[in-house]
């Protein structure tokens, strides 16, 4: 029986099926749908195209280099004057012109003529080549050639090398960081067409829950999983929707719910989804016709993970223009939390923001780690720390102190998650292992 089989099954049958990593991964990015290529599209201006995603295909009709231009400060020479010179023979021309870079040449160079010209300058006519400044001597308006090109071109950049008008530019799906800028503005593309910003809501669940302006009477805890999560997706660019913490209260989750996968894309919550008496989410998405596809994956941290998807209606919602809302439930503990987020999540918004496949992820990294590594078995376990570059081979750190769930105190600079398989419990000194790259 197949593994989507069996978790129907047992959803029949009110049991909770636990997953592997691998089989959880493929769930979530099966449900996670790119957004559309043509009503989820926007125009903007090219600064404000900064970290965006490309929704269409870019092309300029601008060739790059846009005309023929000297790579070198030197002299535009023709080849054929000079092809036989060297500092004992010398070659003499007459200097007829000064081309600097933005000005448009006047003359055509003649046999025995050559023009001053400047890096990034035009070409002028008649010449095919440039001899750099140190192979030469100027006397007056004549200059001595004092050592033969290799070949001719030159240090010549020729029209259309590097780019010719028509071909595609920048792919859909590119990010838009410094050097795609640099492109953009170099083909004057001054309208960018990107995809809108994806919505996350979050929420934490909780009577124990307090913000951190609040006091901390005993029994409380402060809610960092927000804070955590806020500034994750704000890196990533999201429009971040936070609906706060939502008391452990049926009416008052089922409020939040709601408004949460009417107004938004993705939603993330954390508690709530494990098997306590006062664990309501799973039974509100139910309720509310989300179809739950993941209850359970097996890994530490972060065993309960709840996934389910919606369906909209968009003639009777005030939703973005999409007709699906992913929502994940992940744990409360907070390196669970997080852990989670970087497994499952990410991947899934990168893939539904518009990035092309190559960007989704996870990235694992093959890394050295030169302490022992212990697992109990039975769950794949992620060990949290730091990756280096040693002499070009990848190293990993474990985080010092307690690798519990609870203590995110330790996950502070945490940069990648060591993998150990449910298999092994052991990894000796020097031995490699993957590490899953995270970002902070």
């Amino acid at each position: 029986m197949c593994y989507f089989a069996k978790i129907n099954q047992c959803y029949r049958n009110k049991d909770t099926v636990m997953l592997s990593a691998q089989e959880a991964e493929a769930i979530v990015l099966n449900l996670a749908q790119p957004l559309d290529s043509q009503r989820d599209v926007e125009t903007v201006d090219l600064l404000a195209a900064s970290g965006r995603i490309l929704a269409t295909p870019v092309t300029s009709s601008l060739d790059f280099p846009y005309w023929d231009n000297s790579a070198m400060d030197g002299y535009a020479v023709r080849f054929a004057d000079v092809e036989n010179c060297n500092s004992e023979k010398p070659i003499a021309l007459d200097v007829v012109e000064e081309i600097p870079a933005g000005y448009q040449p006047q003359h055509t160079v003649q046999p025995g003529q050559a023009a001053r010209i400047f890096t990034g300058a035009v070409m002028p006519a008649g010449a095919d080549t440039v001899v750099m400044q140190e192979e030469t001597r100027r006397e007056g308006d004549r200059i001595f050639i004092l050592v033969s090109p290799e070949k001719p071109q030159a240090f010549v950049r020729h029209k259309g090398a590097f780019y010719q008008a028509g071909m595609p530019l920048l792919n859909s799906g590119t990010v838009i960081n410094a050097s795609e800028m640099a492109v953009l503005a170099t083909a004057q593309c001054i309208q960018v067409p990107v995809y809108r910003r994806l919505r996350v809501a979050i929420f934490s669940t909780g009577d124990e829950l307090v913000s951190p302006d609040q006091p901390l009477s005993p029994g409380k805890l402060v809610d960092s999983n927000q804070y955590a999560l806020t500034v994750l997706l704000a890196q990533m660019g999201f429009e971040v929707i936070r609906l706060g913490i939502i008391p452990d209260n049926q009416q008052e989750l089922t409020k939040a719910i709601t408004q949460a996968v009417s107004t938004a894309d993705v939603v993330l919550s954390t508690g709530g989804v494990s098997v306590g008496e006062y664990d309501y989410v799973e039974k509100i998405l139910a309720d509310l016709g989300g179809k739950i596809h993941i209850r359970a994956v097996a890994i530490k941290p972060g065993k309960p993970l709840t996934v389910a998807a919606f369906k909209r209606d968009l003639k009777n919602s005030d939703a973005p223009a999409i007709s699906d809302c992913l929502y994940f439930g992940l744990p409360g503990n907070p390196v669970s939390a997080l852990v989670c987020c970087w497994r499952f999540v990410v991947p899934a918004l990168r893939k539904i923001s518009g990035l092309g496949p190559d960007a989704w992820g996870p990235e694992f990294i093959r890394a050295r780690c030169n302490v022992e590594l212990r697992s109990p078995g039975k769950r794949e376990t992620y060990v949290w720390g730091k990756l280096y570059l040693v002499a070009g081979v990848w190293e990993f750190e474990p985080a010092s102190g307690s690798q519990n769930s609870a203590n995110l105190i330790n996950l502070a600079n945490t940069t990648g998650l060591a993998v150990l398989p449910a298999a092994e419990t052991w990894i000796w000194p020097g031995e490699f292992v993957d590490v899953l790259k995270v970002s902070q």
